[in-house]
């Protein structure tokens, strides 16, 4: 059933600044997760090539094409990354690359404090590749690739910690035919293996098991949750996530009382209502059972079917 809202003591509650700046740090890292991660290749003007990952990022617009990084102030000391001197004081351009799974310990290796001059692709073995319309190169190994002109740096704070957000907006990309969809446009995530970021030392990895679908509630206006049948809405066995699908669907789709009752010929349900025909309490508990594995199996409108019953 759906849990109980915790009450404030469950909470610990912290104010910004009150904590010491790596312990607040954690706290924000840890909680702020998966993150994406963007492994950018900058130049300077004398051409030196530098190649670093960073967490703070994601995509912000898809028109005009935009994405943003945020390479922060280093909270041990606020000295600043070589990639914000680079697209903000030398040359306003930028590869976004995208990692997977096969290279994260490489990807990990090229954020190691190395002097300015270093390049990290040859720290890190990996491949530089010619962008088409920006000057530094992108990774030859990795799947995805954003070339992109840098807009604007922001500056969102000039202590320890402090971000400065690095506006792009993408003028050329690059996707690895492996990891496109057979049928249709994009890219999927069974062949992707892609990874993102926690706190500490951690990281995820979307692998098929990890993979679960939740159908968008803006291709139609769902019921809602508060518009379920109470003893749906109040039921012990449903959970949370079970009554947010049942309540993304309009209600124009809704089954007919007809079909409610049809559906008692069903095998597994006329079963249930036979077997407990003697104990109302307990079959309504178990045709909420049967209710919930049929949801489960994508079979949302079977679900309703059993569940109204239930009600009945």
């Amino acid at each position: 059933m759906p849990l109980p809202a915790p009450t404030a003591s469950a909470f610990r509650t912290i104010t910004p600044g009150t904590l010491p700046g790596p312990e607040w740090h954690q706290f924000m890292l840890g909680a702020v997760a998966p993150r994406p991660i963007a492994f950018v290749s900058t130049i300077d003007r004398a051409g030196n090539v530098n190649l670093s990952p960073f967490s703070f990022f994601n995509v912000f617009s898809s028109n005009p094409a935009t994405l943003i990084f945020s390479p922060a102030n280093r909270v041990r000391d606020n000295t600043q990354k070589h990639t914000l001197y680079n697209v903000r004081d030398e040359v306003p351009e930028c590869v976004i690359n995208i990692c997977d799974y096969a290279l994260v310990e490489q990807m990990s290796l090229a954020s190691t404090e190395y002097e300015r001059d270093v390049n990290e692709f040859r720290k890190a073995g990996l491949t530089e590749l010619a962008s088409d319309n920006v000057r530094p190169p992108r990774v030859a190994e990795c799947p995805v690739a954003f070339e992109c002109v840098v807009e604007q740096v922001i500056a969102i704070g000039d202590s320890n910690g402090g971000g400065n957000l690095v506006v792009c907006r993408v003028v050329q990309s690059h996707f690895r035919e492996d990891i496109l969809l057979a049928n249709g446009p994009g890219i999927d995530p069974h062949k992707f293996d892609a990874v993102a970021r926690l706190g500490g030392d951690w990281y995820s990895r979307v692998i098929p098991e990890s993979l679960f679908e939740v159908p968008k509630p803006n291709r139609h206006k769902g019921i809602g949750i508060d518009e379920l049948p109470a003893h749906i809405r109040h039921s012990e066995v449903l959970t949370g996530n079970n009554l947010g699908r049942l309540a993304n669907i309009e209600r124009a789709a809704l089954p007919s009382a007809e079909d409610v009752q049809a559906f008692r010929q069903e095998p597994l349900v006329a079963y249930t209502l036979n077997k407990f025909q003697h104990d109302a309490a307990l079959q309504r508990r178990q045709l909420q059972l049967l209710g919930q594995q049929l949801l489960e199996e994508g079979r949302l409108l079977d679900a309703w079917k059993t569940l109204l019953l239930a009600g009945e």
